[in-house]
């Protein structure tokens, strides 16, 4: 079962995380000052997360990667750098998958 991890990083700014069922980071966050803000963030992602049309495919020397973005055009996760367009695809299938049902929990 996935999971949305929040947490609080080394600046002292909330994050989260989104683990597929196998532990795999598949999306994470920005930096919130705010824990609601993160909380609001996870929202965003359940909602928008089936959307194609939100998503941003992008392809540099490292390899493939995506945005997750909100209706209003801002970031609300990124994934890793997969290293072929395929395994890209793969990754954007599974937030579409798992991120609308997924739990919150506090690490």
């Amino acid at each position: 079962m996935s999971t949305f991890e929040l947490y609080t990083d080394k600046a002292g700014e909330f994050r989260f995380r989104l683990k597929a069922g196998n532990g795999q980071i598949i999306l994470a966050s920005e930096g919130y000052t705010a824990k609601a803000s993160a909380l609001n963030g996870i929202e965003s992602v359940k909602t928008n997360a089936p959307d194609d049309a939100r998503y941003e495919r992008k392809q540099t020397a490292s390899g493939w990667s995506f945005n997750l973005r909100a209706a209003n055009d801002q970031v609300i996760g990124t994934s890793e750098v997969y290293t072929s367009e395929s395994s890209r695809e793969n990754g954007i299938e599974s937030v579409k998958k798992n991120a609308p049902g997924a739990d919150t929990k506090e690490v």
